[in-house]
């Protein structure tokens, strides 16, 4: 029975509703020994409390899109075939160009707000990664005015743990994207999700290291090869752009600040620079690692500035502290747009991040060039280093409940 299935749900409902009504038509009726009597009431109330745990945490979880089977739950699930030495930038000296296409087989992808959502099971040939990728093509993208086109892709991050369905469910964004992609309000995307939890009970941090897993890669190389092969996709940099929400954000932070030869813009919803702020991050296992994934270090360090742009919106204590940090250090032609959240708006959870999809969007249109189709143009270098980015002329973050802090 899937974890996340209907009938996993109703039958929690099922006995809890069973486990409800037992107490109430036994407990005085019991008869034998008092110690069996007491067991049986025991009983009885632990099965009642079992099954009430149960059932809040499947619809936390559907609704959160947490853990989408039973192995990632039980932390049993592991993606990773091999984890050799890539180097410093992840390819292992392998040419991706002489890379042969290869065709993947997708198939309809189930689950709330998965409508027009494919998947597919891709083996990293580079990363040594196999695990599941979903895509979702614009409505533009089956037409014939746009038959030789080729679209911009955004890659989209879970947090830990998350699903990688989290984007499409949770958060909505095909029902939100869509009909402003069709009113040419947002630039017609490529959706792709990968997977992020990759190994069993810990966050990977989006790290390479060498016997452990090639997360780095698997996103920022055999997740893009596999699109690029498979659809009428943009190549990278200009055509790319990656967004996550908490680790997630992190993570897109980082690959963009990392791999700007990958990436022309990043979003990161309530997430960090530090990857200690995952206390389960493998990215944190020795000083050198922590620092060789930590997108502030990188940035500041970089003898040559990143022509990237960067969206960070977070609450106070939770991701606005690492935008504004970034923004501090950054040098055209990098630019930092940070988005401050008020506490008011909502904890860390979906719920907070859910309103902030269509401003994102709407700012990864204007910011990689794709308004009046200008698709792949570099960034605009509006801001720098203590500047304060411009609001956007639509005023879609306070439609959000975002707000830029005095």
């Amino acid at each position: 029975m899937s974890l996340t299935g209907t009938a996993f749900l109703y039958t929690l409902i099922v006995l809890s509703v069973v486990a409800l009504v037992l107490p109430l038509a036994l407990w005085s009726r019991l008869r034998g020994p008092r110690i069996a009597r007491a067991a049986a009431r025991v009983l009885m109330v632990l099965f009642a409390q079992g099954t009430a745990v149960g059932l809040v945490f499947a619809v936390v979880n559907n609704q959160n899109n947490l853990y989408d089977n039973w192995a990632d739950l039980l932390g049993t699930g592991n993606h990773v075939e091999q984890a050799a030495n890539l180097g410093a930038d992840g390819t292992g000296g392998i040419s991706l160009t002489r890379l042969p296409r290869v065709e993947q087989h997708f198939t309809k992808a189930t689950g709330p707000g998965m409508h027009g959502v494919r998947v597919t099971q891709l083996k990293g040939r580079v990363s040594g990664v196999n695990a599941e990728v979903y895509v979702w093509l614009p409505p533009q993208y089956g037409t014939p005015a746009y038959r030789h086109h080729k679209f911009p892709v955004v890659e989209l991050l879970s947090g830990y743990p998350g699903s990688a369905k989290a984007w499409f469910g949770s958060l909505h964004a095909v029902n939100q994207l869509r009909p402003l992609m069709r009113e040419g309000r947002v630039a017609p995307f490529i959706l792709v999700a990968p997977r992020m939890n990759l190994l069993a009970g810990v966050d990977t941090g989006c790290a390479n290291i060498t016997g452990t897993v090639n997360a780095d890669t698997w996103l920022s190389v055999d997740v893009p090869k596999m699109v690029t092969d498979n659809f009428r996709a943009q190549a990278g940099p200009a055509g790319w752009a990656v967004a996550g929400y908490s680790a997630g954000g992190h993570c897109a932070t980082k690959l963009a600040v990392a791999h700007p030869d990958r990436y022309r813009a990043a979003v990161s919803m309530s997430g960090y620079n530090d990857p200690i702020a995952e206390h389960n991050s493998l990215a944190t296992e020795t000083p050198a690692l922590r620092r060789a994934n930590n997108p502030y270090l990188l940035l500041r360090e970089a003898r040559t500035p990143p022509a990237i742009a960067l969206y960070q919106s977070g609450q106070p204590g939770d991701g606005y502290e690492a935008g504004t940090g970034l923004e501090q250090i950054a040098k055209a032609p990098t630019t930092v747009h940070v988005v401050y959240i008020p506490k008011s708006a909502g904890g860390h959870n979906m719920a907070l991040w859910q309103p902030q999809v269509v401003p994102v969007f709407r700012w990864l249109t204007e910011e990689m060039g794709l308004l009046h189709g200008r698709a792949g143009t570099t960034p605009h270098a509006r801001s720098s280093a203590g500047s304060t980015p411009a609001e956007l002329a639509s005023g879609t973050a306070s439609r959000a409940g975002a707000v830029r802090k005095p």
